[in-house]
């Protein structure tokens, strides 16, 4: 089995809400003792001063805990990057499912910014949520590849990440400036989707707001223009900008970006693992009676509803996933781990691709460090953005293995993410 095979395997069992899971429990602590919601029922009150004093307690206490947890992650990369030592860090012993850090993460800096905007510590009912952590979590990583680092390139999801579920990037949404922005200040940006269109034209008609107001900027030298990139299918299908092409996109020929390792791949292989797939759909919808068609392409299958006006529950829609992605595991195709694939839950339906988006990444990673020292960007220069990081196949999660992540909620929190980065990224250009 590769390396590249065995983080794929260890991947399976960590789930980065783990340790989301576990700061939020560390958090708890503080704010049951320091919360006073007594006072909204003994019909005095809580006089402003000892309101402000139980705030400042608060934050006190969770800048602590923050900082203790930063320190436990730098001493975790210190041990990581140590092969000569065989001991875990105090961090894993705490987390047994913690995996690889790209970057230091300054944590109680990234909480004072969320409480600013959140006002976390001034809650008395409310504790420290998941997606309290998150964003913290969210704001570190971008703070730390503005500060420890330089971003050389950012990926996103599309569904969810840059635009609402099924819809499409139109032109008047607010994303669109500010991955301008981020082509203007140099950064390479890639779109990395599940969508596993062959023609420019469907890739077009999703991002048809973004690649129109790119081809109509002054802003942006050719150059520039030429730094977005669209990866389909997770790792199957490339198209970069051209302003002389009829859909303002053009593919790339597959034997031009396919990493050795990807070049590997047997399409018997492919085939073979796809086949047992499609079965095992076909059989999740006879068995859970789904208002689902399959659908089969060349490097993925998967099942659609019958009509877009339909929503096929999201409880079905996970059990299928994990049924298919254990039956793929056991099959033949799936034990040789010949041919890595990632069986996700869309929202809408369910696929089975060829690669996943760690595979997609790296190839953006080599497409545009060519011309760099080592031939590539590294995972501590790159910054994937995406929303599917709890659900079943979870594929942007898969992008943690390369890269540094975000994980957002919807489009409107990648704004606020983008934005935050642009005032991060000033500072440091200042």
């Amino acid at each position: 089995m590769t390396s590249r095979y065995r983080v794929e395997y260890a991947l399976k069992t960590h789930r980065r809400d783990q340790l989301i899971e576990w700061i939020k429990g560390l958090l708890a602590v503080p704010f049951v003792l320091y919360s006073q919601p007594q006072g909204v029922f003994d019909g005095q009150g809580i006089a402003s001063n000892t309101l402000l004093q139980t705030r400042e307690e608060a934050h006190r206490r969770y800048s602590e805990i923050l900082r203790d947890v930063e320190i436990m992650v730098d001493d975790h990369i210190m041990h990581q990057n140590d092969a000569e030592n065989p001991f875990p860090s105090k961090l894993k012993l705490l987390v047994p499912s913690i995996g690889q850090f790209f970057t230091r993460l300054p944590l109680e800096a990234a909480f004072k910014l969320q409480d600013r905007k959140r006002y976390i510590s001034s809650r008395r009912f409310v504790s420290p949520s998941f997606n309290d952590v998150r964003l913290i979590l969210n704001s570190a990583q971008i703070m730390a590849v503005t500060t420890y680092g330089t971003l050389q390139l950012a990926t996103f999801d599309g569904d969810v990440t840059l635009y609402d579920d099924g819809q499409s990037l139109e032109d008047n949404s607010p994303v669109i400036p500010r991955l301008i922005d981020l082509l203007r200040k140099n950064v390479k940006v890639g779109i990395v989707t599940a969508a596993g269109y062959t023609t420019a034209e469907r890739y077009y008609a999703r991002l048809h707001g973004l690649l129109d107001a790119m081809a109509n900027s002054a802003e942006l030298t050719p150059a520039q223009k030429q730094s977005l990139v669209v990866m389909g299918g997770e790792a199957n299908y490339l198209f970069e900008f051209s302003a002389t092409s009829p859909h303002l996109l053009a593919p790339v020929p597959r034997e031009q970006w396919l990493t050795p390792e990807m070049a590997s791949w047997d399409d018997r292989d492919i085939t073979e693992l796809l086949d047992v797939a499609e079965v095992a759909l076909q059989n999740s919808i006879k068995s859970l009676n789904l208002p689902a068609t399959l659908m089969r392409k060349d490097r993925a299958v998967g099942i659609i509803p019958l009509s877009p006006d339909i929503r096929i529950p999201r409880e079905s829609l996970e059990e299928t996933v994990l049924v298919v992605q254990k039956i793929l595991e056991l099959s033949t195709a799936g034990r040789g781990r010949r041919v890595p694939f990632c069986a996700f839950n869309g929202g809408r339906d369910v696929f089975v691709d060829i690669g996943d988006k760690s595979w997609g990444v790296t190839v953006l990673q080599r497409w545009f460090g060519a011309g760099l020292p080592d031939g590539i960007i590294k995972g501590e220069n790159t910054l994937h953005v995406g929303d599917q990081f709890l659900s079943a196949g979870a594929n942007d999660f898969r992008a943690r293995s390369v890269g540094t992540t975000s994980w957002i909620a919807s489009p409107a929190e990648t704004v606020e993410l983008l934005d935050e980065l642009a005032e991060l990224m000033g500072k440091k250009m200042s």
